[in-house]
């Protein structure tokens, strides 16, 4: 009898605990999966496992992606997307001029607009006049300068680099597709405007310019990651010098520690005097796709973006703890910096470069 009883008990924890499992499990809210265009240079970021689970215990989501230019992501299919999430203002603005208002939209984080280049390159560019010291061990580059020796056809034997092929170039991402690219436009506008800032009175003087130093730069890619990718793998010769983003050797750095050690004496960063922000703003189309801005404004994912992954983020997000890095030359505080562009100037220069 005892034994039946202790049965009977045993069995009834056994029903209790699955019904204590199976109600929980089942008030549980599911997981919600949105998916959208993404930029290339934050893939890093939405695969990071410790993103994901934050997602998903906290928010009950799963944010899925297609890869795209962040111009091109605009004038993409956009039947059953969610979201898309591009590098810049302009193809925010470019969707409210071409599609509408979004249902919401948020600046997720920021990165500046730095360049690439292996250290025989900078020391001739050093040499030659274009690199001045911002401090701190960090250098920028005199894009002005640099932009009119590229226009005069200056060949990289002519500041010393006799090993380098041809005349000196910029690579970059297509303006027309990609962020990168386009803000480096922008950029180059401003500095050879005669005002400093390229505008609808000036930009028909400017737009020859720019076409011929990105027609000087031959093949671009569409993705920013895929020409970082190709910057480090080529090497020197193929691109001497890049256009990108500073979250993409920070993340490199902090994602590659063993591949960092072998390269990190031969890459240097540069900050062009002036550069731009690049603002990534979250465009929900749909309700579920704003489900994703709560989810990345997470003060745990924000610091995993920044911690891990190289975004600027937060209020003060120009200003920022770059000691946790293993690169040298960062700036900590990006002041030297100008506006983009408006929507109607960077219009006329994507086609013009289109």
């Amino acid at each position: 009898m005892k034994s039946k009883i202790t049965g009977l008990v045993i069995l009834a924890a056994i029903i209790a605990a699955a019904c204590i499992y199976y109600f929980g499990f089942a008030s549980r809210p599911q997981t919600v999966t949105i998916n959208g265009y993404l930029g290339g240079e934050k893939t890093g970021l939405l695969e990071d496992e410790q993103v994901q689970e934050i997602l998903e215990d906290k928010y009950h989501i799963h944010i899925d992606y297609f890869r795209a230019g962040s111009l091109e992501m605009v004038e993409a299919d956009l039947t059953g997307r969610d979201y898309l999430f591009p590098s810049s203002p302009v193809a925010l603005e470019l969707y409210r001029e071409t599609v509408g208002e979004p249902v919401r939209t948020e600046v997720i984080f920021n990165t500046p607009i730095v360049l690439y280049t292996y250290t025989p390159v900078a020391q001739a560019m050093e040499q030659a006049g274009y690199i001045s010291d911002l401090g701190g061990g960090a250098r920028g580059v005199d894009l002005k300068l640099l932009a009119e020796d590229i226009l005069a056809g200056k060949q990289w034997s002519d500041i010393g680099l006799d090993s380098l092929y041809g005349a000196m170039t910029i690579s970059t991402t297509d303006p027309v597709k990609s962020n990168s690219g386009n803000m480096f436009a922008g950029l180059l506008a401003n500095v050879l405007s005669p005002d400093g800032v390229a505008d609808v009175e000036n930009i028909d003087q400017i737009l020859p310019k720019l076409v011929d130093i990105f027609e000087k730069s031959g093949y671009m890619e569409s993705s920013s990651s895929d020409l970082f990718n190709q910057f480090l793998r080529t090497g020197m010769g193929a691109r001497p010098i890049m256009a990108g983003y500073e979250s993409q050797i920070l993340e490199f750095a902090s994602q590659n520690p063993d591949d960092w050690e072998i390269l990190k004496d031969e890459i240097v960063v540069l900050y062009p005097v002036p550069t731009v922000w690049a603002a990534h703003p979250y465009i929900a189309l749909d309700e579920a796709g704003a489900l994703g801005i709560d989810a990345l404004m997470d003060e745990e994912v924000q610091a995993i973006a920044w911690e891990c992954h190289g975004f600027r983020t937060g209020i003060l997000s120009a200003s920022a703890d770059i000691s946790r890095f293993d690169v040298d030359g960062l700036q900590s505080s990006v002041t030297q910096a100008v506006s983009m562009p408006d929507y109607d100037v960077m219009a006329r220069i994507i086609e013009a470069l289109s």
